[in-house]
């Protein structure tokens, strides 16, 4: 996620081998997640009940509802542990003034005629919006896999229901930011920038 860096603030050595390990785990939990995920609809669709529709085997991991499930939260593990460890490493290292948005990057929307600028600008708005809706994901699913213990978590949403549509509703959410991330990315630095992230 180092394009929400101008270039001359741009990471040490060390700094970047960190971040190439944070999109990879990100990538692969975020992969287990999706298709475990898939699996675990399956069982009981969303939208249109045990009737409506189900995805093609190819695109689920689990094979079932318990295996959906086990690697579910396997997937969700390594996704909150990865956030945390990139939370604490983004706060302590104080990169936080560069990562999120701030007044100057709302002004430069409002201003600036720079395209590079408003790349920059934009991407920390996006990186910013999408820190809520990874929690209201991880919140929702705890709420989903512990309703016993945490019923209130159930009682916010309404109805069991409501809170399955809103946990499956981050799915998209989530997918639409890596998208609009590579592609802002890209727009920022090239296609060495985004590859960098990886490689």
């Amino acid at each position: 996620m180092d394009s929400t860096v101008p270039p001359k603030s741009r990471k040490l050595p060390t700094q970047a081998i960190g971040a190439k390990i944070f999109h990879f785990c990100n990538i692969i939990s975020l992969f287990i997640m999706l298709s475990s995920g898939l699996q675990i609809y399956n069982a009981n669709p969303v939208f249109g009940g045990r009737a409506g529709l189900h995805i093609p085997p190819l695109f689920t991991l689990g094979g079932w509802l318990a295996g959906g499930r086990h690697w579910h939260f396997a997937g969700m593990w390594l996704f909150s542990l990865n956030l945390l460890w990139y939370g604490i490493y983004v706060l302590i290292t104080r990169r936080w003034r560069h990562r999120f948005v701030n007044i100057n990057d709302i002004k430069a929307l409002q201003k600036t005629q720079n395209s590079k600028r408003l790349s920059y600008a934009w991407h920390r708005i996006v990186y910013t919006a999408i820190i809520p809706i990874l929690l209201l994901a991880l919140f929702t699913g705890i709420g989903m896999y512990k309703p016993a213990q945490f019923p209130w978590i159930v009682d916010m949403f309404g109805s069991w229901e409501a809170l399955r549509i809103v946990h499956f509703s981050s799915v998209p959410s989530v997918i639409l930011f890596v998208l609009v991330h590579w592609q802002l990315g890209r727009k920022a630095g090239g296609e060495q920038l985004t590859e960098s992230m990886f490689w």
